[in-house]
């Protein structure tokens, strides 16, 4: 089975786009498309799809999940964490690896206070700091930062034996 080391994900066409297989070694193609994560039994808490517009349906009146998102369901995740909108990069990184390592120590917490937690601790940090004069530029509090992900699915606790 490939690494599931996701770079991009591209919602409307229903793929995403995993680590090269030039720099892994193989002979897979390097995306995983829609049919192929139908095709998965997973038995998975939950899947980040943190590129951008990850949440959105395809066109106006679509369902309110992408289909790449809809497919991570029927596959087995028990929830989603996705994207409604365009988003920043480093602050998207900060807030998953945050949830990440916040889950690790406490598998009893819930998915949805594991994201509460680690997004009052982004508004709460010290932004985006300069290198060059160590200064914060900006502050990651603004809702633009925090508004775009929704936690769709089961919010509940993970378990660390599944």
């Amino acid at each position: 089975m490939r690494a599931l080391q996701r770079i991009k994900v591209f919602p409307l066409l229903a793929v995403v786009l995993l680590t090269s297989p030039r720099l892994i070694g193989g002979s897979e193609d390097g995306l995983l498309t829609m049919g192929e994560i139908l095709g998965l039994k997973m038995d998975a808490d939950w899947i980040v799809l943190s590129a951008c517009n990850t949440a959105a349906g395809q066109g106006a009146g679509a369902e309110a999940i992408s289909g790449l998102g809809r497919a991570f369901f029927y596959a087995g995740t028990r929830a989603l964490l996705v994207c409604s909108w365009p988003v920043e990069t480093s602050s998207a990184r900060l807030l998953t690896t945050d949830i990440f390592r916040r889950q690790s120590h406490n598998w009893s917490l819930g998915r949805d206070k594991v994201l509460q937690r680690a997004m009052l601790a982004l508004i709460d940090g010290e932004g985006h700091v300069d290198k060059a004069s160590g200064k914060t530029v900006f502050s990651y509090a603004h809702p633009i930062f925090l508004a775009p992900f929704s936690l769709v699915g089961d919010g509940g606790a993970g378990n660390p034996t599944s």
